[in-house]
């Protein structure tokens, strides 16, 4: 007589596992990979936005923190309107104080902006 004191998982049961962890692995990576293209996109979207207005730039110029601040709420904006208000007030706030003081490098970089000319 053969004694079958341990019940085992059957052979069917480890396979469907290791399928379904296989799976679930492949699902893992495919949307890990597509959130970091999205989030790619959306931070490409702050630069393109900034190169724009770069164009309005003076000799005096937002520092590298401000454009950066600008970047974040830029890509945090979930529409249209937050995306315009973001920008409005990055024209309005950062542009417009250094555009100020575009006629003297001291008085620019003591005020937080940064000097080109």
């Amino acid at each position: 007589m053969v004694s079958k004191k341990g019940q085992g998982l059957s052979l069917n049961v480890i396979i469907v596992a290791a399928i379904a962890l296989i799976v679930l692995v492949v699902l893992v990576m495919i949307f890990t990979g597509r959130l970091g293209v999205f989030e790619k996109g959306l931070s490409q979207e702050g630069k393109t936005e900034l190169i724009k207005m770069r164009i309005q730039y003076g000799d005096c110029q937002p520092g590298a923190v401000s454009e950066a601040k600008f970047d974040l709420e830029l890509s945090q904006a979930t529409s249209t309107e937050g995306k315009e208000l973001a920008k409005a007030t990055f024209v309005e706030e950062q542009l417009s104080h250094c555009k100020g003081f575009s006629t003297d490098k001291g008085v620019c970089e003591s005020n937080g902006c940064k000097w080109s000319g």
